[in-house]
């Protein structure tokens, strides 16, 4: 069975949300970031980046990044809509999804959730959760306008709106300003039977 590396209320909630989308079976493993578990040698040993989400697969291979384990997992359990079926969907698909995890996540939310990671000097760290929330905020917008006034980014539910939801629970938390289409969307998600599935009992 596959083992899912996860931590509750980082980025590993979309791959999780996914999971539950595809009905997919698995164990999960709980590794706490704040506690440190991430840089257990056991962890090590699956993942020597010391990173969630992880995958270890049925063979004993190890499967690391979001996007990786996102085209996994809709590659492997097929379902329709959950990824697109021309390349340019697939294309446009790839290009949000990089965008979230590579710029909204890594530019923004990395800065306002972890500042001391990168600056312990008190000015610094203000000034980096400063420019966090503005690149968060500036991708938050962005998004805003992809999904327009459709249900999902690109019509369906689908890897890159699971992205997406994680980011967006992060703004809900920091308090970062998001349009009402992007809280309808986080509303939309939260009624889904997978997340319900995925979160009713974190």
């Amino acid at each position: 069975m596959i083992k899912f590396f996860h931590s509750p209320g980082s980025c590993s909630d979309g791959i999780l949300l996914l999971l539950q989308e595809l009905h997919v079976e698995f164990e999960t493993e709980i590794i706490n970031l704040k506690k440190g578990m991430q840089h257990d040698p056991a962890f090590l040993a699956v993942n020597p980046k010391g990173k969630v989400p992880s995958l270890l697969l049925e063979d004993g291979s190890t499967l690391t990044e979001f996007q990786t384990i996102a085209y996994w997992l809709v590659a492997t359990f097929k379902k329709s809509n959950l990824w697109p079926d021309t390349l340019e969907k697939q294309a446009q698909t790839l290009e949000v999804l990089d965008f979230i995890v590579g710029s909204v996540h890594m530019r923004g939310f990395t800065f306002v959730k972890m500042p001391k990671k990168f600056q312990l000097d008190e000015k610094g760290t203000e000034d980096l959760r400063s420019f966090g929330r503005s690149e968060a905020e500036k991708g938050l917008k962005h998004l805003g306008s992809i999904l327009g006034t459709s249900k999902y980014l690109f019509g369906n539910f689908g890897v890159a709106d699971a992205a997406l939801f994680y980011v967006l629970t992060w703004a809900e938390q920091e308090g970062i300003p998001h349009s009402n289409n992007l809280k309808k969307f986080l509303d939309r998600v939260r009624g889904r039977p997978a997340y319900q599935l995925a979160f009713s009992t974190q």
